[in-house]
């Protein structure tokens, strides 16, 4: 991969990841999404298959405990006969403690089952991430991504892990509460189930306002995250503009909307809760006043009202969780969805079939006739031709917005061009595959980033196999030495999240040592002491000149000091070569150069 020494492409303004068909705005369920999310349940079939076999287990113990309270009225208590007593209330123990240690061994099963496939969905994830282009970075927001990789995945894994087996089981239990119930008393079961009509119409209209309200819990969330994500990450700006209270009033404005869907859901699931009660008490009643009836005209016996008092509470839970497990189909399919079209996005540059490995390069570096532009729409290079040769250092200048940056990405081929062809030593970037390129590459950003971590990892992270005697060399010619060492655990020092215990210039120039430690022999500089001082600007240039040293270099000026030197400067305009030369040539043709000049730089100069 690229030495990435710093922000190799800017966070855009798109929105969360569009819809590709999973569930439409009513909240269908797609059969083929789930079928695609069932496959990460493959390796870990025969231990599925291990839990139904023990919810199923679990789910008969359930139904045999009634029937053993019935035996034990009807056969042992109403008869005197204590050995028989004993004889069902041993049973009954073993039953419960079957019941227990399957149940135990069941949620462990499901949970280790559980981690591993939410390991794989997120790996995968983040293995795709790194291979999508930059292309996708610069047009999603970070948030959104945070918010597929790790809530999304989470609902999808409640499903595959235990969606399954809870239908398994509350199956079992239903079908065999109705046959215990309907073998020991056909005609007060049918009127036990006379509220069954009635449970699937509040089934029907809970699942049928979910279905919709519990999608839009999924997109708030997204939203929410994302917004925190950029506020976090531009809290310096926040702060340094006052605007506190400004983008605490735009977060609650997003964390209000994302409250007031969650009430929503939760507001059907509470209302739908105590229908079921009150209908499993109605059924309960029934029981009660039409089988005491019976028992006192004796055609029922006690025993069997006991075990159907058992069954209707046992028959209306599975009910409960069944609906329940609807609303996480929804949510999981909405988040399936989303995980999905991530997993199908791709990347914008790839090699293709026949692609062979870059031989080590020499340096000489050539844009022929190439144009290109980020959409279709618009093109911001038009027929440029560069040519650089091996060692060089070569300047890019111009306008913001000219297309300077958009050269080096392509020299470095985080994009593609659109046309014509760019050659590194006689080889178009996109015959050789991309690893192989970016192994001998560098990028030095304005924007310096670094890891979490030591100075040292930072240093070691283009070369993981790099001894401490090379870090602290390549630290030395990055004149990064001198500052390291003074600091309280020096080289072993742990670097805060985007190293805010840390200035730029001194990130800047761990950056520049990572960079020397790989020995990149093309280097790109994106106008990389554009943001430090004075002082630390000379640190920077001196480690600079020592990195460019017998490499080719391209560097897209900002500062005058940068660039006086360069073999050629070329400068562009509108996405075109405007002028080329050197500094003293291009300051004699006049023109853009020296307007620029007269503009920007002089001041320095003075």
């Amino acid at each position: 991969m690229t030495i990435s020494i710093g922000s190799a492409g800017n966070i855009g303004p798109g929105g969360a990841l569009e819809r590709y068909g999973g569930t439409d705005t009513r909240g269908r369920i797609s059969g083929r999404v789930l079928w695609r999310l069932a496959g990460f349940l493959k390796p870990y079939l025969h231990y599925l298959g291990l839990a139904a076999v023990l919810m199923f287990i679990s789910s008969a113990t359930g139904l045999l405990t009634p029937y053993l309270a019935k035996v034990a009225v009807d056969n042992n208590i109403a008869t005197g006969d204590m050995p028989g007593l004993i004889r069902t209330s041993v049973i009954f123990v073993i039953t419960l403690v079957i019941a227990y240690v399957t149940s135990a061994i069941l949620s462990y099963l499901l949970a280790w089952v559980g981690q591993r496939v939410l390991f794989s969905m997120r790996s995968r994830l983040f293995l795709h991430l790194q291979d999508l282009s930059v292309a996708y970075q610069d047009r999603n927001i970070v948030g959104v991504i945070i918010s597929r990789v790790v809530n999304d995945t989470g609902v999808i894994n409640d499903l595959l892990t235990q969606g399954g087996i809870t239908v398994l089981g509350n199956s079992v239990l239903l079908i065999g509460t109705i046959v215990a119930m309907s073998a020991m008393d056909l005609r007060l079961a049918l009127l036990t189930f006379s509220v069954i009509p009635l449970m699937a119409l509040a089934t029907w209209l809970f699942s049928r306002r979910a279905r919709i309200a519990y999608l839009k819990t999924r997109q708030k969330l997204g939203e929410v995250v994302g917004d925190l994500a950029e506020n976090i990450s531009g809290m310096r700006v926040i702060q340094a503009f006052a605007q506190e209270e400004t983008t605490q009033r735009s977060f609650e404005v997003i964390n209000r909307a994302n409250r007031d869907v969650n009430v929503s859901a939760v507001s059907l699931s509470y209302t739908f809760l105590p229908s079921v009660n009150i209908l499993s008490i109605a059924a309960m009643c029934i029981v009660l006043g039409v089988g005491g009836i019976m028992v006192v005209q004796g055609d029922l016996t006690i025993g069997v009202i006991v075990a159907f008092m058992a069954y209707v509470n046992r028959f209306f839970n599975p009910i409960q969780d069944l609906s329940q497990l609807y609303t996480t189909l929804q949510t999981a399919t909405a988040g399936g969805e989303r995980v999905l079209e991530l997993l199908d996005e791709q990347p914008v540059v790839q090699d293709h079939e026949h692609a062979t490995e870059m031989p080590p390069i020499q340096g000489r570096i050539d844009l022929d006739d190439v144009s290109f532009g980020y959409t279709s729409e618009r093109e911001v290079l038009h027929d440029i031709n560069l040519h650089i040769e091996p060692g060089e250092m070569v300047a890019l200048v111009g306008p913001t917005g000219a297309g300077k940056t958009s050269i080096a990405n392509l020299i470095a081929r985080f994009y593609e061009v659109k046309e014509g062809a760019v050659l590194i030593d006689g080889h178009d970037v996109r015959d050789v595959t991309q690893e192989s390129l970016h192994r001998q590459m560098g990028l030095v950003s304005q924007d310096p980033l670094v890891f979490a971590g030591t100075i040292t990892d930072n240093i070691r992270f283009g070369k993981p196999d790099a001894t401490d005697e090379q870090i602290v060399a390549a630290a030395q010619l990055a004149n990064a030495d001198d500052f390291i060492r003074n600091l309280p655990d020096g080289y072993d020092t742990r670097i805060l999240e985007s190293g805010a215990n840390l200035s730029v210039g001194q990130r800047q120039l761990i950056c520049i040592a990572r960079a020397v430690l790989v020995d990149p022999r093309i280097l790109i500089m994106d106008e990389a002491t554009s943001s430090v001082d004075t002082l630390t600007e000379a640190l920077i240039q001196e480690a600079l000149g020592r990195l460019m040293s017998g490499r080719t270099s391209i560097v897209i000026a900002h500062r005058l000091s940068t660039i006086r030197n360069a073999s050629c400067i070329y400068v562009i305009d509108d996405g075109i070569i405007a002028q080329q030369g050197t500094h003293e040539e291009l300051l004699r043709q006049g023109g853009l150069y020296r307007d620029l000049y007269e503009k920007q730089f002089i001041t320095q100069l003075d």
